[in-house]
């Protein structure tokens, strides 16, 4: 392990990173180093890690290398891997800006769910390069038949599944304290439609195309933001308003209010989902390698 280990904190939609920039891929990051970073009261706090390395120098990425220069070694919180996260991507864009690695505009970031398209925007009127909102291609949804229901305490609801790369499923709630506090993975049914476990949003309108949600993240309980919970949460509002813009030839675009911001959704009629919302970088410093090498032992 490298005698020396910077680090970032940043987030999106208060949905938060460690950040490793290790463009060499130099620095070991064991499951057990990636949860002890990621504890809240022990180490930096975080949902996930995001390990900055360049494409070429990661045996999971060199194939990619040719299309993005950079691969998002993302990590859970409790260590192990993941193909994706969205808001997670969008603080990665942030830090390879803050870096100097990139400018406003487009770049490709290559993820283990396949290389994303990203679009850095300008800057706010008050110059600062960090103001702009983020812009994440993120693939498209697959609707999968059959009748899904979610259930909390006695009350029992439809939901639609979606699945993002990872499994969804969205009910339309009258209030979100409809939820329950959400520490627990709400019941669901068929057992068959989710063998690995789902994601759960509950959902309320607040305005025309625009609703607010609160999710249950397998895995992690109540999350503050859940970026591929949002486009599944857009695309099956979509569904239920009769704007599938596959078949009305128009996209569709909602706002979704997660606990920890605001994430603008659209679906274009090819089927692609962008989001775009905020990424934040709070902070920078070392990490003290003694202590890490101790808690990983």
């Amino acid at each position: 392990m490298s005698t020396r280990i910077a680090f970032l904190k940043g987030h999106g939609t208060e949905n938060d990173f460690v950040i490793v920039p290790d463009p060499e891929n130099t620095v070991e990051l064991p499951p057990a180093a990636v949860a002890a970073l990621c504890d809240r009261r022990a180490g930096i706090g975080g949902d996930g890690l995001l390990h900055v390395v360049r494409s070429a120098a990661h045996p999971e990425a060199r194939a990619m290398a040719a299309e993005a220069e950079w691969f998002m070694d993302y990590r859970n919180a409790d260590g192990s891997v993941a193909e994706m996260c969205g808001n997670g991507v969008r603080v990665f864009a942030r830090y390879l800006q803050r870096a100097g690695y990139v400018a406003e505009g487009d770049l490709a970031v290559a993820t283990r769910g396949g290389v994303k398209t990203v679009h850095i925007a300008k800057s706010g009127t008050g110059g600062d390069s960090a103001e702009g909102d983020v812009t994440v291609g993120m693939g498209r949804a697959v609707l999968p038949e059959g009748d899904v229901e979610v259930s909390v305490g006695e009350r029992t609801w439809p939901a639609r599944n979606v699945n993002m790369g990872n499994p969804h499923a969205v009910a339309f709630v009258d209030d979100l304290a409809d939820a329950g506090h959400l520490y627990d993975a709400p019941p669901f049914r068929p057992a068959s439609a989710y063998p690995d476990g789902v994601n759960v949003e509950f959902v309320v309108d607040r305005a025309p195309r625009h609703v607010a949600m609160r999710v249950h993240e397998r895995g992690s309980g109540e999350t503050r933001s859940c970026g591929t919970g949002a486009c599944a949460v857009a695309v099956a509002t979509a569904r239920r308003d009769g704007a599938d813009p596959a078949v009305t030839g128009v996209p569709a675009t909602y706002t979704v209010d997660v606990p920890g911001g605001t994430l603008v959704i659209t679906e274009h009629p090819d089927g692609r989902i962008e989001m775009t919302g905020p990424a934040v970088i709070v902070a920078e410093g070392e990490i003290d390698t003694a202590w890490l090498a101790a808690v990983t032992r």
